[in-house]
């Protein structure tokens, strides 16, 4: 074969793998299309599907309900909610595509509605969102108090009841904040005062129903990620690592 006819045998070839390969990723799309409008028609209002994509196991779609993920078969009549964990890499795909769906821009939060809590030089920063009558919540602030070199940044969300909402305006209204909070969430010290001064208790509200927070304690991290709970002091720090 003459080096022409290599260089044209070879350029044929290419074509001929990027058109399968166009007319494959054009299936794939149309078929997921297919799921997505089809599942939408039976969930009609009750949800609403972002996206719908393949997964490694032949035959089983990711489904994106908002910020959830549940699975569907290629026919669109089963809905499977479940974790999806590939057992050779020990990876838990669900967790993965959960934490990609939920990231958040760390910029975009507003750190002036927050209370500000320095510990050593604040390098590593979190944010979190709190309700001063959850239990959780103070079990977490109990652990933050184990930490060092972190800025802290806590969202009042009254979420639990209307006492909620009078204690986080006594506290955001105190003299000082930070001192008002961890007397209550550590000391169990119930806040004085009115509450009576401008409060950003419903921009809280909204941002936390806008980022999907349903429950407290909710903590995000700059990468984007989130852990909702309270979960133990090294996983924490291994976020903020």
């Amino acid at each position: 074969m003459t080096s022409f006819s290599k260089m044209h045998f070879q350029a044929l070839a290419l074509a001929l793998v990027a058109a399968v390969s166009g007319t494959t990723a054009h299936a794939q799309n149309a078929a997921e299309q297919k799921i997505k409008t089809e599942l939408q028609k039976q969930l009609g209002e009750r949800a609403k599907i972002t996206a719908v994509r393949g997964t490694p196991v032949s035959g089983l779609y990711e489904v994106a309900i908002g910020n959830d993920v549940v699975y569907a078969d290629a026919s669109a009549r089963y809905l499977v909610q479940g974790e999806l964990i590939d057992l050779k890499t020990g990876i838990n795909l669900t967790e993965q595509r959960s934490n990609d769906l939920n990231r958040i821009k760390w910029s975009d939060l507003p750190l002036n509605d927050a209370i500000k809590v320095v510990r050593g030089n604040g390098t590593r920063q979190l944010a979190v969102f709190a309700d001063p009558n959850c239990g959780f919540c103070k079990k977490l602030e109990k652990s933050f108090q184990q930490l060092d070199n972190v800025t802290i940044y806590t969202f009042l969300v009254p979420l639990l009841s209307a006492d909620s909402a009078t204690k986080s305006k006594q506290i955001w209204c105190a003299s000082d904040r930070n001192k008002a909070w961890n007397a209550w969430m550590l000391e169990n010290q119930t806040p004085s005062g009115n509450g009576e001064c401008a409060t950003p208790l419903d921009r809280n509200t909204s941002l936390a129903k806008k980022l999907g927070v349903t429950g407290t304690p909710a903590m995000f991290f700059t990468d984007g990620s989130r852990i909702a709970g309270a979960v133990p002091l090294a996983q924490i720090e291994k976020k903020l690592k």
